[in-house]
């Protein structure tokens, strides 16, 4: 089983509300080194917390973190973007949103498998209860939809490899990300002490809140059950 007891952990989107969780909670359940990683890394204070520069958009970035982060052993991948963009219409604001949450999330791992299948390591990409629910314009979820596809494709790539692959499914975080949405929000310490529960307990999808269970379920039914705007009326 996976274990945070030792390990050496890197945190994408490290100084976010769900990245500075990560980052703590992985040094209270023993890891012995996390990076920290930014764009712009802040001095955390600790000897044990290593900044570092990431920018998941930039291939030259991720290579310069993968050739020092070399010794990793739990890989994070939870930066993230949400600009309100469309699947209609325009798509210059959507492709850049793919950029950070799909692209950038596969470049990072890509870096670190290396790394992973050395140490039989553990890589958590963060996604959301929106992997399986289109929600307004559409272009959040279907990036979410789609990471979530390209991480069982590594489940089953990695695993001979004893590389364990997760993926950390929530609804709305009190995080900045959803500074604007009216809606209850999870604790992002729930949030992360759930993700590393399932870690540890060899989870595959980690479902941190009874939203995610529920729209995870309702795939298995008609589609107008998950989108009621689709259901006809008979008057």
């Amino acid at each position: 089983m996976p274990t945070l007891n030792g390990a050496v952990l890197l945190v994408t989107g490290a100084n976010g509300g769900l990245g500075t969780r990560f980052v703590h909670q992985a040094l209270e359940r023993g890891a012995v080194k996390v990076y920290a990683a930014a764009r712009k890394p802040k001095d955390w204070g600790d000897d044990r917390i290593v900044p570092l520069v990431l920018d998941v958009t930039s291939p030259d970035s991720i290579a310069a973190a993968a050739g020092i982060a070399n010794d990793v052993t739990v890989l994070i991948n939870n930066a993230g973007v949400s600009n309100g963009s469309s699947v209609l219409g325009d798509l210059s604001a959507a492709r850049d949103l793919f950029e950070t949450n799909f692209w950038g999330a596969l470049a990072v791992a890509n870096a670190f498998i290396p790394a992973l299948k050395a140490t039989r390591g553990t890589l958590l990409n963060v996604l959301s209860a929106l992997s399986w629910l289109g929600v307004g314009e559409g272009a959040y979820s279907a990036s979410k939809a789609a990471l979530w596809q390209a991480t069982n494709t590594q489940r089953i790539k990695l695993a001979p490899d004893d590389v364990h692959v997760a993926s950390l499914h929530l609804g709305y975080a009190d995080t900045p990300l959803a500074k604007g949405v009216d809606a209850p929000k999870l604790d992002p310490a729930d949030v992360v002490r759930s993700a590393y529960d399932g870690l540890e307990a060899g989870a595959y999808e980690i479902l941190a809140d009874e939203l995610s269970g529920q729209v995870k379920a309702a795939l298995a039914g008609p589609i107008e059950a998950l989108y009621p705007q689709l259901a006809r009326s008979d008057a």
